[in-house]
């Protein structure tokens, strides 16, 4: 009789499980995080591997696309690849280390305002089909802008202006400082702390808002990449949890999600990590930038901003992708709904040539039919999958038709931003369609 009670206690357990397994659309257990594995756990092509991907970066680095790079590939929550390559500056003295702090540019977009967006839309606390008017009250009193809803302006469909270079207003036409804006001492009116000795007035960032305010908005409503609202985000998020952003941020994802050293001005914190230089700037801070965030916007902000700011290792970002690849989900706790996620990773507006998410960059339209010349990012990519590239020579992408996580970090930028080889060697989609093409000859090569 016992021995029936262990078999009837086993069938119903195997029928709850089953039953929960067809409703969880993951292929990973609710409880997943991610774990060490390797490339031939799932039979793939180590050797063939290693020498293209080497053969890739090594050409880059060869040819200055940037001095020293890293790479992560996470399958089905499995970290199969994480290596390093080169150094930190072509003087060859620092090598990069699996744990050096990169400055993230713009992926910061999708790690930094987006997840605050997608769970205050869950809140219902931010509507995407209001317009932004509702929640940033200036623009009501715009008739070009108050009724642009917050659906366009993530998609890029909005007509915004692309970008606005604010350090043209802190500095003379001689690149000196503007004492009302910029000075070399930190004071009660100045205490946004831009770089060393760089300190920026406390209500400058109001000048920049007025700016964005004003700016002009095209009437043909069309693909237009901008990041001028990334700049206000932050404090739409501030305005709405009474928390500041970059607290809101660390308390509601970062800490949680076990991000260790992730977040804003890295140089005020305590880490052991070594941090990756980018420019050598010869226009502001007139020294090589390390440290503290490359684009001047955000620096103007105090470092802490929506369009760029963030600091990280492969390691954090490889966290809060996974997250966003299993659909809001992450070591059992629920950072955002699947409806919500599935929502802000899908195109927009494809019948206007638009291939965005909401937040999120996306294949082109079509990808598949291009060659890797013409695609974006790799053509195997799966249609539904989604991430950003970063000014800096960062890129992090997640493709849950495959449930592969690719994150490629690298200083592109030094010694100078005109440095543009990682972009004509395709150097990130190239490294990208590697691994899925090994995957297809895995597959391929079973008996």
């Amino acid at each position: 009789m016992k021995k029936i009670h262990i078999i009837l206690l086993g069938l119903l357990f195997l029928g709850l499980n089953a039953q929960e397994n067809e409703s969880n659309t993951l292929l990973l257990p609710e409880g997943s995080t991610l774990q060490k594995s390797s490339l031939a756990h799932f039979e793939l092509d180590s050797l063939s591997i290693y020498q293209k991907v080497d053969s890739i970066i090594t050409n880059g680095i060869k040819n200055q696309s940037f001095p020293g790079a890293q790479l992560l590939i996470a399958k089905e929550g499995n970290i199969i690849f994480h290596e390093t390559y080169g150094f930190h500056t072509y003087d060859s003295i620092q090598s990069v280390s699996l744990n050096d702090i990169y400055d993230l540019a713009s992926v910061t977009k999708i790690l930094g305002p987006l997840p605050a967006i997608m769970k205050l839309v869950d809140e219902e606390k931010l509507d995407l089909d209001q317009p932004f008017s509702s929640y940033w009250k200036p623009w009501k009193r715009r008739a070009d802008k108050r009724n642009i809803t917050l659906r366009e302006i993530l998609a890029h469909q909005a007509g915004l202006k692309p970008y606005i270079v604010f350090l043209s207003e802190a500095l003379k036409n001689n690149g000196q400082f503007k004492k009302r804006f910029l000075r070399g001492k930190a004071s009660k009116r100045f205490q946004n702390e831009a770089y060393e000795n760089i300190y920026v007035k406390n209500r400058f960032h109001r000048k920049m808002y007025r700016m964005i305010n004003r700016s002009e908005v095209s009437t043909d409503k069309k693909y237009t990449y901008s990041g001028l609202t990334f700049l206000i985000f932050p404090e739409v998020v501030s305005q709405i949890t009474g928390m500041p952003y970059e607290d809101y941020m660390a308390q509601e994802f970062y800490k949680p999600l076990g991000m260790k050293t992730f977040g804003f001005l890295p140089s005020n914190q305590n880490f052991t990590n070594k941090i990756v230089p980018t420019e050598v700037d010869t226009i502001y801070r007139h020294t090589l930038t390390k440290g503290w965030v490359h684009d001047e916007n955000a620096s103007l902000l105090g470092g802490i901003s929506g369009n760029a700011g963030l600091f990280g290792t492969t390691d954090d970002l490889a966290i809060i992708m996974q997250m966003f690849l299993q659909k809001g989900i992450y070591s059992g706790k629920r950072y955002i709904s699947e409806k919500t996620m599935e929502e802000f990773t899908r195109t927009q507006y494809p019948e206007n040539e638009n291939r965005r998410g909401l937040g999120f960059d996306k294949p082109y339209l079509n990808n598949s039919d291009f060659t890797l010349t013409d695609a974006y990012p790799a053509p195997e990519v799966g249609q539904n999958s989604f991430g950003h590239s970063g000014f800096t020579g960062t890129f992090v992408w997640a493709d849950p038709e495959h449930q592969l996580v690719y994150i490629f970090l690298s200083n592109r930028v030094y010694p100078t931003r005109d440095n543009r080889n990682i972009y004509e060697l395709n150097i990130r989609s190239t490294i990208q369609q590697v691994f899925y093409q090994a995957f297809v000859n895995a597959i391929q090569d079973k008996p």
